[in-house]
């Protein structure tokens, strides 16, 4: 869309008041809402709608409603990715989720974020960053992560994390900030406590 080309990665735009902008956060909340209030007994239809609203979708995509996004074209999701309820996209910049994906509920990805001074930020001004989630990453319960992170391959990040940084691929994080944890092993592959408290 020709309008989200006026958003740059790292530069400020006008995110409250550019009418262009602000049509297509609309026509994106009509669709999101008629696709959060369609029965489960409705999946082909909501999955095209899904298909028609994100830049590209994969196979087998699970995605639980209610989610919301800003724009949808910004978000592209590779194969076997499920995606649990009360997902949050702010995407302004792209958010790229690679394959075989587990993502638990209540999580944001907030590619958005303001000036820290009073005077552009009343302005309406904003930036993005985008963010980039590897393959077989597992994001648990109530993770917030902000403009510009990247998750390589491989990693968990544990319920209630705040991701600030990237997060190197293979490894346990958590916290908040998030750091990372632990390498994750071959012992992993022999238990079930999959992620023990520190």
């Amino acid at each position: 869309m020709e309008a989200l080309q006026k958003i740059v990665p790292g530069e400020l735009y006008d995110a409250n008041y550019d009418p262009q902008i602000l049509e297509i956060r609309r026509q994106a909340k009509i669709k999101i809402h008629e696709i959060n209030h369609l029965s489960p007994a409705e999946g082909e239809k909501r999955e095209s709608m899904i298909r028609e609203l994100f830049g590209s979708v994969g196979k087998n995509l699970v995605i639980e409603s209610p989610f919301y996004c800003d724009y949808g074209p910004n978000i592209h999701i590779g194969d076997d990715v499920a995606i649990n309820h009360n997902l949050v996209i702010l995407d302004g910049a792209e958010v790229r989720i690679g394959n075989s994906v587990f993502i638990a509920p209540n999580v944001g990805l907030y590619t958005a974020g303001h000036p820290i001074d009073v005077e552009r930020r009343s302005k309406g001004l904003e930036f993005a960053s985008p963010i980039i989630i590897e393959d077989y990453v597992w994001i648990g319960g109530g993770v917030s992560i902000v403009p510009g992170v990247t998750i390589k391959k491989g990693s968990v990040i544990a319920a209630g994390s705040v991701v600030i940084r990237d997060i190197p691929e293979g490894v346990v994080a958590g916290g908040n900030p998030c750091k990372v944890i632990r390498k994750i092993t071959d012992e992993d592959k022999k238990t079930t406590n999959f992620i023990k408290r520190q």
